[in-house]
């Protein structure tokens, strides 16, 4: 449409929007929100006909007793258990922030390596979503607050109480996941 207005000719507007997708996403989706001494971990489901379902959800507390190397074992060990015991479809996580300081870059990416290796070691495919698009896709905002996901997040899966943030932030991306999946035909 660009090149034919720069090229002077007329243009008409489209009528409809272009669709994400002709069907909405159906299956159990695990979302993961990585970080080496919290990781949030949800299982959601999205079930055709049903309301959305926190399945479970938990948060991965690794105190400071916990030696770099054993929190990476820890981190593969929880996600392996989940992937065995909720048999997700989809696995959604949240990208690496932007983070100025090279050492706190360094030990977020461990934390995401341990725990989406075994994702693919299992044979599942991985979708990444930035921090402001998971907002964007839950709040409607991308600059939304961690509050505002966290209620938004109570509110889309009916929970009586607010998650804990790194739940909140890993049932976000799994909903982020679901609401933004493209059908591959």
């Amino acid at each position: 449409m660009w090149a034919a207005k720069l090229a002077g000719q007329a243009v008409s507007r489209p009528t409809t929007l272009p669709s994400v997708g002709n069907r909405k996403f159906t299956g159990r989706v695990l979302g993961i929100d990585p970080s080496l001494r919290g990781t949030g971990l949800s299982v959601v489901d999205f079930l055709r006909g049903e309301p959305k379902a926190l399945v479970y959800s938990r948060t991965l507390k690794l105190t400071q007793k916990y030696a770099f190397h054993a929190c990476l074992g820890e981190i593969a060990k929880e996600v392996k258990v989940l992937l065995d015991a909720h048999g997700p479809d989809a696995v959604a996580a949240e990208e690496t922030i932007y983070v100025q300081n090279f050492r706190t870059a360094q030990i977020m990416g461990a934390a995401r390596g341990a725990a989406l290796g075994v994702v693919a070691a299992h044979g599942l495919s991985i979708a990444e979503y930035p921090p402001l698009r998971i907002k964007q896709a839950v709040c409607g905002f991308g600059r939304a607050s961690k509050e505002q996901v966290q209620g938004q997040v109570r509110a889309l899966l009916k929970l009586a109480d607010a998650l804990p943030s790194d739940e909140s932030d890993a049932a976000a991306a799994a909903i982020c996941h679901a609401f933004t999946f493209v059908v591959e035909e």
